[in-house]
């Protein structure tokens, strides 16, 4: 699985609000042991909508989290963009949903807006929203809509990641921090095997260059002897360091 966050809003963009999602669904996906493949912020705007939902879709592993867009106003385009993006460009009636938003809100207030919510994209399935039970949508178990509002959609993503059987993994890493520049580390980082990750996230102070230096695997004994070649490296060439607590990521 390639888990994908697209958050639409021009609002985010020009800072006249804070973005919430992208810190949550990063720890909310570390909790089963797994990262964002991709992240999007964008605006609203239809055509940049569409081929951003295109492009994610053309992972054949991915999965989507959509924030945003997916109300009744002139500016919620997601709905119609999911449409022309994944299915036939035309928006139905789903019946569920439009008995679910007559339900809580009355034939008064759900007419003539609030009503469209449940014009969906072919083939929709609902995604329930229990803090005011106006629904959203997800297509083929793996893109998912939701709204802007985190109070709304963190709740939603929480359910949804519980229901798609993300399979938990454990991801081990071990850090450093090394008295050097990053461009001691490089042949040792090419000499690394596949199952290795490494990281190193350098920076200057004004007694020298330090690097902060981590390798993972999902194999800890290879984290392990990846992390002791570092060492080995680093005392060789005379480098100071020191060592960070062992860090789990995840669940077996």
């Amino acid at each position: 699985m390639n888990f994908y966050a697209l958050i639409i809003g021009t609002e985010l963009l020009n800072k006249r609000r804070e973005d919430k999602h992208f810190d949550f669904i990063t720890r909310a996906l570390l909790e089963y042991g797994h990262t964002l493949k991709g992240a999007f912020i964008i605006a609203d705007e239809p055509s940049l909508i569409v081929k951003t939902i295109k492009f994610i879709a053309s992972d054949p592993d991915s999965i989507l989290f959509s924030f945003g867009g997916v109300g009744s106003t002139p500016d919620d385009h997601t709905r119609q963009c999911a449409a022309l993006a994944l299915r036939d460009g035309k928006l139905y009636r789903h019946e569920q949903a439009h008995k679910m938003i007559l339900d809580a809100l009355g034939k008064e207030r759900a007419y003539p807006h609030a009503i469209k919510m449940s014009l969906l994209p072919k083939d929709s399935n609902i995604i329930e929203n229990g803090f005011n039970s106006i629904p959203s949508f997800s297509l083929d178990n793996r893109f998912f809509f939701v709204p802007g509002f985190p109070e709304m959609s963190h709740p939603m993503i929480q359910e949804i990641l519980q229901k798609i059987n993300i399979p938990k993994q454990t991801i081990y890493r071990y850090t450093l921090t090394a008295l050097c520049r990053e461009s001691e580390l490089i042949e040792l980082m090419e000499s690394l095997g596949d199952d290795i990750e490494s990281s190193s996230l350098p920076k200057i102070y004004s007694d020298g260059p330090r690097v902060v230096f981590s390798v993972a695997s999902q194999n800890q004994q290879s984290a392990k002897n990846a992390f002791m070649q570092t060492q080995a490296l680093l005392n060789k060439k005379g480098i100071n360091y020191a060592l960070h607590d062992e860090d789990h990521v995840g669940f077996n």
